[in-house]
């Protein structure tokens, strides 16, 4: 358990690019399979997937987001994607009102 504590808190501050995310995520996914004793191929019968899709998805971190999902809903996780692009949590009025007198600027479209 120690290793898998360490392996999470490295993975957390090695992220450089959208291929390690996934490559990690992966990583991370198979290190929860192994503690729930799974083989690949029951992982990805629990999570409803083609076996080949899992076992690249372990390897390359490349899955499409539903099959992410499905493993994730495996694992017992899918709350863990509720964070994913929340709205901001504000803390107190103060910094809400803040917030909003700040000018909105539009983005540049890509030339």
């Amino acid at each position: 358990m120690a290793n898998y504590w360490i392996m999470n808190n490295i993975m957390a501050f090695n992220i450089s690019n959208p291929n390690d995310v996934a490559k990690q995520i992966a990583a991370r996914v198979k290190m929860r399979r192994l503690e729930l004793d799974l083989t690949q191929e029951g992982m990805a019968a629990r999570a409803g997937i083609k076996f080949a899709t899992y076992r690249r998805f372990e390897q390359t971190g490349e899955i499409s987001l539903k099959g992410l999902l499905r493993i994730g809903f495996a694992l017992n996780a899918l709350s863990d994607f509720d964070a994913l692009f929340a709205q901001k949590q504000y803390q107190s009025l103060d910094e809400l009102l803040n917030e909003q007198t700040v000018t909105r600027k539009r983005g540049k479209k890509n030339e």
